[in-house]
């Protein structure tokens, strides 16, 4: 297997783009070397099969989906209240649809994760630290709620995501918005 760790990287975000315009079935080396613009035949250097590909983008996905040090400073900054929070969780409904190939991906990736165990062990891992970092940052944060608030806005948060990329004329703007203020709303009450 080949070593160039940015040539991988090229890859693996192509096959991110490959698995969210094309899904699970059009995910073919051929397709991801389109996408990466490398030469015919790089992927199959670089990934033993597509349960290799597969296991990689899971990890991979992640990391692209994962806040910036920049965002993180910011999510520390201001009064922690429930408007800070509300604000917070608006950025983040933001910040996670405008990498709406990854989302798309990674819907694609748990569909697959459920008939391919290794899939499944690296997401459930991945999305398993997620959560608990999530928890330990919003613990560490002084702001309203406890980890089961976490833990539902997380869920209620995503669908809402998924929501506005697989039907985005399900909701207007000002529905989203709506929402993300009525599920904290909810979630913080007493």
């Amino acid at each position: 297997m080949r070593s160039n760790p940015e040539r991988r990287l090229a890859l693996i975000d192509g096959a991110i783009e490959v698995l969210a315009t094309q899904g699970a079935r059009g995910l073919t080396f051929r397709a991801v070397d389109t996408e990466a613009g490398v030469p015919a035949g790089t992927a199959s250097n670089y990934f033993t099969n597509r349960d290799d590909l597969f296991t990689q983008i899971g990890g991979r996905v992640y990391e692209r989906l994962l806040p910036d040090d920049a965002t993180m400073a910011r999510s520390r900054e201001g009064t922690a209240d429930r408007a800070r929070f509300t604000e917070l969780m608006h950025e983040l409904v933001q910040r996670v649809s405008s990498f709406g190939s990854g989302q798309l991906a990674l819907l694609e990736l748990r569909l697959e994760a459920t008939r391919r165990p290794e899939l499944q062990a690296v997401l459930t891992e991945r999305i398993r630290r997620d959560m608990d970092e999530n928890v330990a940052h919003h613990a560490a944060s002084g702001l309203p709620g406890d980890a089961t608030s976490v833990a539902l806005l997380q869920l209620a948060l995503n669908w809402l995501i998924l929501e506005r990329l697989t039907l985005p004329g399900l909701f207007s703007e000002q529905q989203v918005h709506d929402l993300v203020e009525a599920a904290v709303a909810r979630v913080l009450s007493d």
